[in-house]
């Protein structure tokens, strides 16, 4: 990403709230910043990580672009969260501000870590509290389940390493997520030149240590959970910039936007979300996807499964139910292989919207090892849909679109489906070869002046025509639509 990506900033058209938060966002771009060794006050130092050297954002130019946007755990649905690699992962994104979780060890070392113990991170149960740095250090941040294999394994960093690379170059939201370190912590963010102009104080708005950090003269971030939003009226005044949950509902975040203070929401992970909220006057979002929440344009016309990495934008049908549901990414086969026994679909948000009337989606599709055994289960693609929502086809959604499903069969049938409906209503259906277990189907979707084509490309060229054109969004998903445990895999998505 690059600043090209972003609309510059007094154009004669002016520029739209979208753009704003591009801008925002974006701050220097990628381009602009190096990363280079730099030095700063703090603890005792293990590593020699590369640095942004520039120092460019504050959080008076961070409020000035309203809206903003930070990476909630250093964008983790991009990076291993709360490590280095995410940190500077999500500044060379061009983002302005990063979220830092903060725990201390036995020997009394600040690090960058969510949770209270290591299990869900590493593999490992340790209680941070009772471990020492140095057996702490010897874990590694495994995120490959929900980010793909080749996804690195990254150390659990001190916070001071992290305050070196970027106190002087970004806004950092530091919380002690222990709740007992407060004294430790502002004594260490004091040490850092300027540091009441980049880094703010971060806490649950129902704690008590926001006096000792208002004494001090940091800003301050105290964020509500849905439960918790009856507490605004009492507790409010305390903070300097407040949070909420994006589950709220409408009215009680306008409510909270309502008292004047920047309100600032968590955790977004797509376009969809980043919209409501902002239309409802939110300031800030905290994102765990940045790259893809910074830009509205498709980055890819290919999927990336080679890579053995989830592309910016991928996502499985849900994030709220931890990493079971992330399909595998097979980077030797280039594949994707969805086999949890859930009906689940894989948005490929990494290459849309496409943003063209006419357009194609090219997929292969296949039961790598044996077929369902109900000749009536069936998977393929999700398209049309206007929002990157989550689309299940059988399970109602709030986005509409179409569906083109695939049988053992071999039967193609395309379907229309309105939000809210869990069936559809069958457009048109064309009989192809049954498949087989383990070879490669292979399929184009056209969407075209006139209506929609669909076609199987391997054999015969079997092909079949709706004149339907009443979804014309540019999102779609691969789906599995049934609960049996038969794995089933894409390769080759392609858009032209």
């Amino acid at each position: 990403m690059n600043r090209a990506d972003f609309p510059g900033k007094g154009t004669a058209s002016g520029i739209s709230r979208r753009q704003a938060l591009g801008l925002g966002a974006a701050g220097i771009g990628a381009a602009g910043l190096v990363l280079a060794g730099c030095s700063g006050p703090g603890e005792d130092s293990d590593a020699n990580a590369e640095e942004p050297a520039a120092a460019t954002h504050t959080i008076e130019s961070m409020l000035a672009s309203a809206p903003f946007l930070i990476a909630h755990r250093g964008s983790w649905d991009n990076w291993p969260e709360h490590t280095m690699a995410a940190y500077l992962g999500a500044a060379e994104a061009g983002a302005m501000a990063i979220e830092i979780s903060v725990c201390a060890t036995s020997d009394g070392k600040l690090v960058c870590h969510h949770d209270l113990d290591s299990q869900r991170t590493t593999g490992r149960k340790l209680v941070i509290k009772d471990t020492t740095y140095a057996e702490l250090s010897e874990l590694r941040v495994d995120a490959r389940q929900w980010l793909g294999p080749n996804a690195p394994m990254e150390k659990i960093p001190l916070l001071s390493d992290v305050l070196n690379a970027l106190a002087d170059s970004h806004v950092l939201f530091i919380e002690d997520k222990q709740g007992t370190n407060t004294t430790e912590l502002l004594d260490l963010m004091d040490s850092y030149p300027n540091s009441r102009e980049h880094l703010i104080w971060k806490q649950p708005a129902v704690a008590g240590q926001v006096e000792a950090a208002t004494r001090r003269g940091y800003a301050t971030w105290g964020y509500f959970t849905r439960d918790q939003l009856d507490q605004v009226p009492s507790l409010h005044e305390k903070f300097t910039y407040l949070g909420v949950h994006h589950s709220a509902g409408d009215d009680e975040l306008a409510s909270v936007v309502s008292l004047g203070k920047p309100v600032i929401c968590w955790e977004v992970h797509t376009r969809e979300l980043r919209d409501r909220l902002l239309s409802l006057g939110v300031a800030g979002l905290m994102c765990a996807n940045l790259p893809y929440l910074a830009r509205d344009e498709s980055k890819e016309n290919a999927d990336r499964f080679a890579d053995g990495l989830r592309a910016a934008g991928d996502l499985p049908w849900t994030v709220g139910l931890g990493w079971a549901f992330q399909p595998q990414i097979k980077p030797d086969s280039a594949s994707l292989l969805m086999s949890e026994p859930a009906n689940s679909s894989y948005r490929m948000g990494s290459m849309a919207p496409v943003q063209r009337d006419v357009f194609s989606i090219a997929f292969e599709m296949r039961w790598p090892e044996t077929l369902p055994v109900d000749n009536s289960l069936h998977a393929g693609l999700a398209f049309g849909q206007d929002l990157d929502l989550p689309y299940r086809v059988l399970v109602p959604g709030d986005v509409g679109g179409y569906h083109l499903v695939i049988r053992p069969t071999g039967q193609m049938t395309l379907l229309l489906r309105h939000p809210g409906e869990a069936g559809g209503l069958r457009l048109g259906m064309v009989d192809t070869a049954a498949a087989v277990p383990g070879k490669w189907m292979s399929f184009r979707l056209d969407m075209a002046p006139d209506g929609i084509r669909y076609s199987r490309l391997d054999g015969e060229g079997w092909a079949g025509m709706s004149p339907d054109r009443r979804y014309r969004g540019g999102y779609f998903s691969l789906c599995r639509n049934y609960a049996e445990p038969t794995p089933v895999e894409f390769r080759a998505v392609k858009v032209s």
